[in-house]
C-alpha cells in the first residue's frame, strides 16, 4: 500500500473507533428505559437495539448527506482534519463515558470536525446552514422531546384512568418492547447515519470515491461498529439514565421512548441531525414530571445537561488545536 492509501485507512479507523465509542455512550438511549423497567434483559435489549439501529441505517441518507456536504466545505479540508476530529471525539465520549455521562456524539462529531476545519482552513471553511440545521436539532431534542414524553403520559394517565395497576402493566410491559424498537430503529435512522457521513467523507477525501455517494458496506460495517460498541459498554449509560434520572414503570419507558422516537423521526426525515441522547433524556424527564417535579432526580439531569453544553466548546477546542498540532509538527518535520 501507498503512503497515501495507508493514511485513509487510519482515518477510517478512526472514524470507526468514534461510532465504536458511539455504541457506548450514545446507542444505549434507545434501550436503557426497556432495560430499567425489566421489560427486556440487557443481552436481548442489545440484540434488538443492534439490528433495529442497522434497519435504521438503512432506512435513508438525509442526515448522513448533511453532516457529509452540509457541516464544512469538503473541497478545503482534508484527512487530517477528519483525523483529528475522530480523536477528540473519541477522548472527550470516553471521559464522559467513565463518569456514566450520556454525551451527544452528534454535537461531539458537529463541533469537532467544525473546530477542525477551522483550523485547517479559517472559519469560512463552516457551512452555516448546516450548523442552522444543528440549532433547529438542539429545540426539537430538548422541547419537543420533553413535551411529547409529557403529553403522553398525561393522554395515557387520563385514559386508563380507572384501569388496574396489574392490567397496565401487562398491556404496557409488551408494548414497550414495540416502543424500545421503534426508538432503536430511530436512532439508527439519525444518529447512526452520522459517521456513515463522516465515513463517506473520508473516502471522497482519500480519492478512494469519486463522488460523494454513500455504498451500502459503508452502512453495515458502522451499524455493526456500533452494536458491538453497545455491547461491549453500554451499561454504565444505562444505569444513569434508566434507573438514576426517575423510577419508571413500563408505561412511562412506553412514553418516553416513543414520545423521542417520533421526535427523532421527523428530523431525520427534514435531514436535521439531532441528538438522541437529548431527546431520550428529555423524554424521560417529562414523563417523569408527570408525577411532580421532585419525582426527577434533578441532580443528576444537571449533570447529564452540564455534559450536553461541555461538549460543543470542548469537542470544537480539541479539533481545533489537534489539527494546529498535528500542523505544527509536520511543519517541522519538512523544515
Amino acid at each position: 500500500m501507498s503512503q497515501a492509501e495507508v493514511a485513509v485507512v487510519i482515518v477510517l479507523l478512526l472514524v470507526l473507533a468514534a461510532e465504536f465509542v458511539n455504541g457506548w455512550t450514545d446507542a444505549p438511549n434507545a434501550i436503557a428505559t426497556v432495560v430499567s423497567t425489566r421489560v427486556l434483559r440487557p443481552y436481548t435489549a442489545v440484540l434488538l437495539a443492534t439490528s433495529l439501529n442497522m434497519a435504521g441505517a438503512f432506512a435513508g441518507q438525509a442526515v448522513a448527506q448533511t453532516i457529509g456536504k452540509g457541516i464544512v466545505r469538503a473541497e478545503i479540508i482534508n484527512l487530517r482534519t477528519i483525523a483529528t476530529a475522530m480523536v477528540g471525539i473519541v477522548v472527550w465520549s470516553t471521559l464522559a463515558w467513565w463518569r456514566g455521562l450520556p454525551t451527544s456524539e452528534s454535537h461531539g462529531l458537529i463541533a469537532g470536525v467544525s473546530g477542525a476545519a477551522v483550523a485547517t482552513a479559517g472559519w469560512h471553511a463552516i457551512l452555516w446552514e448546516g450548523w442552522r440545521k444543528t440549532l433547529v436539532g438542539l429545540g426539537f431534542s430538548t422541547f419537543l422531546g420533553f413535551g411529547g414524553g409529557l403529553l403522553l403520559m398525561v393522554a395515557l394517565y387520563r385514559f386508563f384512568f380507572h384501569a388496574r395497576p396489574e392490567l397496565i402493566r401487562r398491556i404496557f410491559g409488551r408494548m414497550q418492547i414495540l416502543s424500545a424498537a421503534f426508538m432503536a430503529f430511530s436512532h439508527g435512522n439519525n444518529d447512526g447515519q452520522k459517521f456513515i457521513g463522516v465515513f463517506t467523507l473520508s473516502l471522497f477525501l482519500g480519492g478512494w470515491i469519486a463522488e460523494f455517494a454513500i455504498p451500502s458496506w459503508v452502512i453495515l460495517v458502522c451499524a455493526l461498529t456500533m452494536g458491538l460498541g453497545t455491547a461491549v459498554g453500554g451499561w454504565r449509560i444505562v444505569r444513569t439514565m434508566g434507573l438514576r434520572l426517575t423510577k419508571l414503570q413500563p408505561v412511562q419507558g412506553f412514553c418516553a421512548e416513543t414520545g423521542a422516537a417520533l421526535t427523532i423521526e421527523v428530523a431525520s426525515r427534514l435531514g436535521i441531525p439531532l441528538s438522541t441522547t437529548h431527546t431520550i433524556n428529555t423524554a424521560i424527564m417529562g414523563v417523569g414530571a408527570t408525577r411532580g417535579f421532585s419525582a426527577v432526580r434533578w441532580g443528576v439531569g444537571r449533570g447529564i445537561v452540564t455534559a450536553w453544553i461541555l461538549t460543543f466548546p470542548v469537542s470544537f477546542f480539541l479539533g481545533w488545536s489537534l489539527t494546529k498540532l498535528l500542523s505544527t509538527l509536520f511543519a517541522w518535520e519538512c523544515s
